[in-house]
C-alpha cells in the first residue's frame, strides 16, 4: 500500500505556497519516505541564522511531516544530507546530534550545490509498522 502524506497549510516547508511535482512524504507499508527538506519557515522563507538555524528548521519540518504520517524522529532509520559548504559539517553535526540523541539513523552526507539558496537539505526514511 502506498499513500501520500499531505501538507497542512504552510506548515513544514511552505508546500502550500509553492507547487512542485512531488509529495512531502509517501508511506509505503511500514516505511515513510520524506522528501528533502530545507530550512523553510511557515512563510516559505529560509530561516536566518546560518547552518545551525537551517538545520534545526529542516529537522523540525521533517518532524512535522512525520507526525502527520503517524511517526516521529525516533522512527527515522536513514537520512541523506546535502550541505552547500563542507565547512559547515561540524556545526551541522552538532545540531543533528541534538535531534537524534538515541540510536542514530544511518546517514549519507555530501557537499552539493542546492536547487535554491539554502545551506542544507535533508531527506529521511522512517520505519513505523502500521497498526494491525
Amino acid at each position: 500500500m502506498k499513500k501520500r502524506v499531505e501538507s497542512v497549510g504552510t506548515q513544514s516547508h511552505g508546500q502550500a505556497k509553492v507547487t512542485l511535482p512531488f509529495s512531502p512524504a509517501v508511506r509505503a507499508g511500514d516505511f515513510v519516505f520524506v522528501s528533502g527538506q530545507v530550512g523553510f519557515d511557515a512563510d516559505a522563507r529560509i530561516v536566518p541564522g546560518g547552518i545551525e538555524a537551517e538545520t534545526r528548521q529542516a529537522l523540525k519540518n521533517i518532524g512535522d511531516i512525520l507526525t502527520r504520517a503517524g511517526c516521529a524522529l525516533e522512527d527515522v532509520v536513514k537520512c541523506t544530507v546535502w550541505l552547500e559548504d563542507a565547512r559547515d559539517f561540524s556545526a551541522f553535526n552538532k545540531v543533528y546530534a541534538e535531534h537524534f540523541p538515541g540510536m542514530k539513523p544511518a546517514r549519507s552526507t555530501v557537499e552539493s550545490r542546492l536547487m535554491i539558496h539554502a545551506k542544507i537539505e535533508i531527506e529521511a526514511v522512517a520505519y513505523r509498522p502500521l497498526a494491525s
